[in-house]
């Protein structure tokens, strides 16, 4: 498969790296603070998080393990989110969670901030003067934040919200896995306007990673008779060759030439130190031959 784009982003000192630890679940579960110690001298130097995930906790756990480590060198990139009581996410609120985010993580500026699941908005009322889009837009002027992104899920909003042709940036999630390629039009866009793409959740979720919770569903979904066998022959076929499933579906992304960097989500020290594995995996070609020779995956659950 063709190797991945080497990316530049504005306030990073070097290119974008293939692997980008995701954060949603820090905070929520005990062990968070030596997971975020570990990503402080760990292998894996970009952290994504945003200014609603464990309420908040994600991001003061980051702040504090970099307040409490010297020179660190790790670049977090995060996202904007509505009110948690009130839904609301127009400009005003773009600052204030953007406030929020620097406060918690104690910088300055930030490479890229993503406008996150701006669900209870439409594109015309993000697009509006005092919306939210704008402020990305301020932010990005002042020099405080290097690209705006958008990140969500869901029908054809990405796709809408690329087409204004205002970010500089894109993450999708559970839309472009090694069962599911719904994410095609995402990409194609987003190369044809020459952003950052971030590719996030590789392993659906947790149902190609083993996970025994996620055997059933794909991304928040229940999955169908049909996609289950053809995960299941995926997973012999990575057996036959000697390879776990999860390190033929991160692979897949890392592969992706429209790909400049995928998201894996790291819940403890243990999922890290999993993490560096799986990265350090060798696939041989001839298991995507095999692949290949599946034929396209079944529909995946819509979301």
């Amino acid at each position: 498969m063709p190797e991945q784009q080497e990316r530049r982003v504005p306030g990073m000192s070097g290119p974008l790296e293939a692997v980008t630890v995701g954060l949603s679940a820090l905070g929520r579960e005990p062990g968070g603070e030596k997971l975020a110690d570990a990503l402080m001298s760990g292998r894996f130097r970009q952290l994504d998080t945003s200014n609603e995930y464990a309420g908040g906790r994600s991001e003061t756990l980051i702040g504090q393990a970099l307040a409490g480590a010297k020179d660190a060198g790790v670049t977090i990139f995060t996202k904007a989110d509505r009110d948690p009581e009130t839904g609301v996410f127009d400009g005003d609120r773009v600052m204030r969670s953007f406030e929020e985010t620097i406060t918690r993580l104690g910088v300055e500026r930030l490479p890229v901030y993503h406008l996150h699941d701006p669900f209870t908005i439409t594109l015309a009322e993000a697009m509006a003067p005092g919306g939210a889009v704008p402020a990305l837009v301020s932010l990005r002027e002042q020099g405080l934040v290097g690209e705006i992104g958008i990140a969500a899920a869901g029908g054809t909003l990405v796709q809408d919200y690329i087409r204004t042709d205002a970010f500089d940036a894109v993450l999708t999630h559970n839309r472009y896995t090694l069962v599911d390629r719904r994410g095609e039009d995402i990409l194609d866009l987003a190369t044809e306007r020459n952003m950052t793409v971030f590719n996030a959740a590789p392993f659906g979720g947790g149902i190609l990673a083993g996970s025994p919770r996620r055997a059933g569903r794909y991304g928040y979904r229940p999955i169908s008779p049909e996609f289950g066998q053809y995960v299941e022959r995926l997973r012999e076929l990575a057996e036959r060759w000697g390879i776990a499933l999860a390190a033929a579906a991160l692979h897949f992304s890392m592969a992706e030439p429209r790909v400049h960097s995928t998201v894996v989500g790291v819940t403890s020290v243990t999922r890290l130190e999993e993490l560096a594995a799986l990265v350090d995996t060798e696939v041989p070609g001839g298991f995507w031959d095999e692949v290949a020779a599946l034929g396209s995956p079944p529909p995946s659950p819509v979301d």
